[in-house]
């Protein structure tokens, strides 16, 4: 008798070697076994680690001023997606302005973002849905370096700054994050949301009528002209600065911006919103956003929206940034939190409803 003779393999122990490799699968995917994933309740309880928690409000920009208006398309933008918002025609928007950081009651004398979402609305029944940020660069290009960022720049309670011996080992292993604390240092700081620059920081994917398909960034450029606000005296800036000033500025008059999108070139970098696009670039001007009227969040149109920056109309997709899912699972998760906490009226936008109202 033969002593290398191979005994078949029964139906049973081939069920059973399925039945664990589906359950290995599975573990992987829910992050027990192999490389840590991390999903948007790991982002939501990393901010909450960072600025506490505050209930019925977002998780990250927590602070914000809606408004609305119209996004007016001169066509132009036709040439790169078959969007309907490029189609030559004026589309209602509602949106938000807002600044970074977890806490709904903080000052405005901080040098962080300064953000604009919006969603548009098409005939054809479809969104656009914007969030933008101030910098045309972000300062981590993955989920897992923003996590470490939320706990790594924690405020110490003593201090209010964040612990030097948890924050330079976190800053030599990404020295992203220190090239755009280095760029914040040095760029002006917009002294109202209505002269600021907003980016889309991500690239996506436009499709034109021919099928082709191209990279871009696009960016709302302000009419107002950019002036910035003292740095060195910014902890004397009154608590609702930014706030009160667009209120005011919209009591008198619209602002507009006009948007701009940016065709990626060969070689720029698309995948890491870390990295800015230099040098010239083929840019469309693709029509003019203007606002028109503002109100505060707690009794606003934009409160219970979720800006996610991924629910996007024909036309425009994703690039193979993998901030985009992150973001959208985030924004979800923080949208889920604060619905079951509820969002009424509270006294964060108290002093703004009277000045609004007036």
């Amino acid at each position: 008798m033969s002593s290398d003779r191979r005994v078949p393999i029964g139906p049973f122990a081939l069920i059973g070697a399925i039945i664990l490799l589906l359950l290995a699968a599975f573990a992987w995917a829910a992050g027990w076994i192999g490389r840590q994933r991390i999903n948007g309740g790991d982002v939501i309880a990393a901010l909450d680690y960072n600025g506490g928690k505050h209930a019925g409000y977002r998780r990250a920009h927590a602070k914000g001023l809606c408004f609305s208006g119209t996004f007016a398309a001169n066509g132009a933008g036709a040439a790169l997606s078959v969007a309907q918002a490029f189609a030559r025609g004026s589309y209602p928007v509602i949106g938000r302005f807002s600044i970074a950081g977890g806490n709904p009651l903080a000052g405005d004398g901080r040098n962080v973002f300064h953000s604009m979402a919006l969603l548009l609305n098409t005939p054809d029944g479809q969104q656009w849905r914007m969030a933008m940020d101030h910098t045309p660069i972000f300062p981590v290009a993955d989920v897992a370096s923003f996590v470490a960022l939320q706990r790594a720049t924690r405020p110490d309670a003593e201090t209010g700054k964040p612990d030097p011996a948890v924050m330079e080992p976190f800053l030599a292993a990404h020295p992203e994050v220190k090239a755009f604390q280095d760029y914040m240092a040095k760029a002006v700081l917009p002294d109202s949301f209505a002269n600021a620059t907003y980016y889309s920081i991500n690239a996506f994917g436009f499709t034109d009528r021919t099928g082709t398909a191209r990279l871009v960034r696009w960016q709302f450029v302000p009419e107002a002209t950019l002036t910035g606000l003292d740095k060195a005296s910014l902890d004397q800036l009154p608590r609702d600065y930014l706030f009160r000033e667009m209120i005011a500025r919209t009591a008198k008059g619209s602002s507009r911006w006009r948007l701009q999108l940016v065709v990626a070139n060969v070689g720029d970098v698309t995948d890491k919103a870390t990295v800015a696009w230099t040098g010239p670039h083929r840019t469309i001007d693709a029509g003019t956003l203007t606002i028109r009227a503002v109100s505060p969040e707690e009794a606003g149109a934009c409160r219970d929206l979720n800006f996610d920056p991924t629910i996007l109309p024909v036309g425009i997709g994703l690039s193979d940034d993998p901030l985009l899912a992150a973001r959208s699972k985030s924004y979800s998760s923080s949208f889920s939190r604060r619905a079951a906490e509820g969002a009424g009226p509270s006294a964060a936008g108290e002093h703004l409803r009277v000045e609004t109202a007036r």
